[in-house]
């Protein structure tokens, strides 16, 4: 051990061995023992449970904020289908993304990974700010090229954040895993409030909509800002996110070795040969992916039907109603606030759907959604549209949150790691398939 190592004045903690790390902290304090020799967790959960609320705030509110003023784009670009567009703009460059990252996620420094994805994020959303400023508010097929590139870093960051903090999670706690999903809900809910205020704040002054817009982007970007620095320097100093980082590094986890560095903690491995073979022994990608192929079949088929619905449809295909140019809004707003509730039913036990065959049953019966929607928009009232769509988001938001929540039990740190990505990669080819499906409602119209 090196020099540093037996300083008895260095306030870091070095172990080459990770099994050790855990009763190295209960020695040093760092985390306290409960009096049985077995370490406690410490404190800090609601702290930590509040910072995962904003960085998944962080991981979609720029993305949500260009959904959510799909009016403006639809006023800049009337031809271009904007909302259906950008969706498979974005789609493709986060799949493949994640899909390398999944491949080498053992190998990757996750720290690094998620500092990158929340800064990509904040320059994007800051360049859309000054593209609008710069060429003030106008539209045409420069300005749409350049909004098209940037949703594609926007894919490109959500790989490396949304995979990042759910594999990141994923050996901690489940209500951290809670609180980042409801937090990514909680980015469209509080971009399609934010689009209600200022369309009243807005309406009858001149561009209207373009001042929302950059409301929103302004506010984005600074989330987006606050997301670096929370994730940077604060959430990887709580004890109880260095107790589990440490215990993943025990169990031969080596994606939290930078997590645990900037923490003051370091792990310092000799050769592999040192470690417990066993305890290192983990299942490949390929294994996890068949042994939860039914929940990954889940999240791809929750988001299938949700965004074949959602928000293309919403946007082009509910007609001319008593809420005018409000109606399209509203919908949006009510799926976004149902979305956001129900993310937070699971934490009632009793309201938790835990059966696998259960929530596989209760996600088929959504594709009842979709003759529902074209029957309410042909022959139904607004009234009915709104329950439909507050409907679409309180299945989504529960069952998302049932899904993640479950598969990653009984699973050592690197195995919950691989999961967490391999199932954000199931979601994404969900969110992309039902995007592209979206198109079929506009097949034969004008506007096709």
């Amino acid at each position: 051990m090196n020099s540093k190592c037996q300083s008895p004045k260095s306030t870091q903690l070095c172990t080459n061995k990770p099994q050790e790390l855990l009763s190295k902290m209960v020695m040093d304090n760092t985390i306290t023992s409960n009096g049985t020799g077995e370490p406690r967790k410490p404190g800090g959960k609601i702290r930590a449970m509040a910072v995962c609320f904003i960085l998944g705030l962080g991981s979609l509110v720029s993305w949500n904020s260009i959904l959510t003023i799909g009016d403006y784009y639809y006023q800049l670009f009337p031809t271009y289908h904007p909302s259906r567009v950008l969706t498979l703009v974005y789609q493709p460059f986060a799949i493949g993304t994640l899909i390398v990252m999944t491949h080498y996620e053992s190998k990757i420094n996750t720290r690094l990974r998620n500092v990158v994805g929340f800064t990509l994020f904040f320059i994007a959303t800051f360049l859309i700010l000054i593209l609008d400023l710069a060429t003030s508010g106008k539209g045409g097929i420069g300005p749409y090229l350049v909004i098209c590139f940037l949703t594609a870093c926007f894919g490109v960051a959500d790989a490396f954040v949304e995979g990042g903090m759910v594999g990141d999670l994923y050996f901690m706690c489940p209500e951290f895993v809670q609180s980042f999903l409801a937090g990514m809900a909680a980015s469209g809910a509080l971009i399609s409030l934010l689009r209600v205020l200022t369309k009243l704040a807005f309406e009858k002054s001149n561009n209207g909509l373009r001042k929302g817009a950059i409301l929103f982007f302004a506010i984005s970007t600074f989330i987006e800002f606050l997301c670096i620095f929370l994730y940077a320097i604060y959430f990887t100093k709580l004890p109880i996110v260095k107790y589990y980082r440490a215990k993943a590094a025990s169990e031969g986890s080596k994606t939290v070795t930078a997590d645990l560095a900037a923490a003051g903690i370091q792990t310092k491995t000799n050769d592999q040969a040192e470690h417990d073979h066993k305890q290192v022994e983990r299942l490949s990608n390929k294994q996890l992916f068949h042994a939860n192929i039914d929940y990954a079949a889940d999240l791809f088929l929750i988001y299938v039907i949700t965004l074949s619905i959602f928000p293309g449809f919403l946007y082009e295909n509910t007609g001319e109603h008593q809420l005018g140019t409000w109606y399209p809004i509203v919908l949006i707003v009510m799926y976004n606030v149902l979305d956001l509730i129900a993310r937070y039913i699971p934490l009632v036990q009793w309201l938790k759907l835990e059966s696998r065959k259960g929530l596989l049953i209760a996600i088929l019966s959504r594709f009842l959604l979709i003759p529902a929607f074209y029957f309410t928009a042909k022959y139904g009232d607004q009234g009915w549209m709104i329950f439909l769509t507050s409907f679409l988001g309180l299945t989504n938001g529960y069952l998302t949150v049932c899904v993640f929540t479950l598969a990653p039990r009984g699973y050592k740190a690197p195995e919950q790691n691989a999961l967490g990505n391999i199932l954000v990669i199931c979601l994404l080819c969900g969110i992309f398939s039902g995007g592209t499906l979206g198109w079929l409602w506009i097949i034969g119209k004008d506007s096709f």
